[in-house]
């Protein structure tokens, strides 16, 4: 893993890199049951360099607790490692990757799998659905529910937590509510006996 974080400093597989502020990799347990699969870093995540610590992040750690989850017990990482996004005013406003940019970080993301093992990998989203399916997925029919990878690890597939940021009210609760009971699934998952 050391090796793979160190390599992908240097990732210049996709014009991503020359705006971003630096390659954010995946962190946590390195012998995680359950893997967290995001899009991409956003504007706090590129400028700290590390996964889910800007506003999605915060969202991200309430979920995980009420739905049971130790983020020290789990890995966390992006399908995306550099931050892709637009200037309007004097913000950075997260722009959504390219499919020629999803492929040219996934052997990252393939290597953090290999690396990691996890029995369960949670998709946040579509660009991580589609990162490790391969194909483009409809959350709304998919979520909440296990598929079986050809690669052995086993999928969940939600929303992300910046989905639920540009909710209002009552939406925005109803979102939250159906992430951590689709999150409660991953910890049913971790209590079950370990192979």
């Amino acid at each position: 893993m050391r090796a793979l974080r160190t390599q992908s400093r240097d990732c210049k597989a996709c014009d991503l890199w020359r705006n971003a502020t630096q390659t954010v990799f995946g962190e946590g347990d390195p012998a995680a049951r359950v893997m967290l699969v995001g899009e991409q870093p956003g504007d706090v995540e590129d400028v700290k360099g590390r996964p889910f610590v800007g506003p999605a992040g915060v969202i991200l750690d309430r979920a995980l607790a009420d739905a049971g989850l130790d983020r020290g017990k789990l890995y966390i990482t992006n399908a995306v490692k550099h931050f892709k996004w637009e200037l309007r005013g004097k913000r950075r406003l997260h722009k959504t990757p390219a499919q020629q940019e999803i492929e040219a970080c996934h052997r990252w993301l393939e290597g953090e799998l290999a690396a990691i093992e996890p029995g369960l990998v949670v998709c946040l989203g579509g660009t991580a659905a589609r990162a490790l399916t391969g194909r483009t997925v409809k959350l709304g029919v998919m979520r909440g529910r296990i598929f079986e990878r050809e690669s052995g690890h086993a999928l969940l597939l939600t929303v992300h937590p910046s989905y639920i940021l540009r909710l209002r009210d009552r939406a925005r609760n109803d979102a939250y509510d159906a992430l951590v009971t689709d999150l409660k699934i991953a910890t049913g998952f971790l209590n079950r006996p370990h192979k």
